[in-house]
């Protein structure tokens, strides 16, 4: 089993930083691929950033490229999410997700994946 916990949510005013973070522990944490996902008051679940844990390979959804980072520590237990210039449409409960099929083929945040962290709310303010 990996258990996954998000920390590093709040609120900011539009233009501004936060930097998520994923404590991945169990088996093996980082398997394959680790991401970020957030979900808006009635709206489907979105894909934000995907990370390769074997060769550091980054995605990202158009709506964040450019704003948000997603990176992982030394030891590949911790995914980072770095988000610059907030908007307000980045207003939502945050994810972190790992380890998807082996053998899976295309984006990475159309992956199953396997675990999912609590969430962490973040609200952006204009």
């Amino acid at each position: 089993q990996v258990q996954l916990v998000e920390s590093g949510g709040g609120s900011v005013q539009t233009g501004g930083s936060l930097r998520l973070s994923c404590a991945v522990s169990g088996n093996s944490p980082l398997r394959n691929y680790g991401a970020w996902f957030r979900r808006a008051p009635g709206k489907p679940r979105e894909g934000v950033a995907a990370i390769a844990a074997d060769s550091g390979r980054t995605f990202y959804a158009d709506s964040v490229e450019d704003r948000f980072t997603i990176s992982f520590d030394n030891a590949k237990t911790t995914i980072f999410l770095q988000m610059s210039s907030l908007k307000p449409e980045d207003t939502a409960t945050y994810y972190c997700a790992s380890r998807v099929s082996p053998g899976s083929v295309g984006w990475p945040l159309n992956f199953d994946y396997a675990f999912w962290g609590q969430g962490t709310q973040v609200t952006v303010s204009s």
